[in-house]
């Protein structure tokens, strides 16, 4: 699976975390990922969500997404200590290493999409 946004690939390697487990357990517990690696974390309706970095011992950029795709936040959390709680419901949340947000010039607005 490929993220992609305005036609260029964001992450190569994305991880689709639906279940409860799967959102719950997030990135905890591993100790890096890839450059080009993205979780994906889907809701079944918009929501509010709340992040923590708890036992994620490396710092990663997070994006938050409407039912479209489209970017509502961006944002920046720290290894151990980083907290996030979003102002709008989102249908999605992108966790992706640190910088990416940068790398890929993502910003407010722009929309991403999945390809197979």
């Amino acid at each position: 699976m490929l993220l992609i946004s305005n036609g260029n690939a964001v992450a190569s390697k994305v991880e689709v975390a639906s279940s409860f487990l799967a959102k719950s357990r997030g990135l905890m517990f591993r100790r890096s990922i890839p450059e080009d690696y993205a979780m994906l974390f889907t809701f079944k309706k918009p929501e509010k969500v709340s992040l923590h970095m708890v036992f994620v011992p490396f710092p990663i950029d997070v994006l938050l997404l409407d039912t479209g795709m489209r970017i509502l936040e961006t944002r920046y959390l720290k290894a151990w200590i980083g907290l996030l709680n979003s102002k709008t419901k989102v249908s999605y949340v992108v966790e992706m290493p640190a910088g990416s947000i940068a790398r890929h010039k993502l910003k407010i607005g722009q929309q991403l999409s999945l390809v197979d």
